[in-house]
């Protein structure tokens, strides 16, 4: 499967505590830190979760 690039572009504060657990669940702390994840449903629908917060791109 193709790799995915998710980088945090916008703060997790002020958001509910969902959002929180999901940008934690990607790997992802402070702003600009980046993961790579495999690009399968599972992640792309945490990805869709949040995607008012993250950059994504593929490799």
């Amino acid at each position: 499967m193709a790799q995915i690039q998710i980088k945090l572009v916008k703060s997790v504060i002020d958001r509910p505590e969902r959002q929180k657990r999901t940008i934690q669940a990607l790997g992802l702390g402070k702003i600009g830190s980046i993961s790579e994840k495999e690009n399968n449903p599972q992640i792309a629908g945490m990805v869709a979760a949040v995607k008012h917060l993250v950059e994504v791109t593929e490799l």
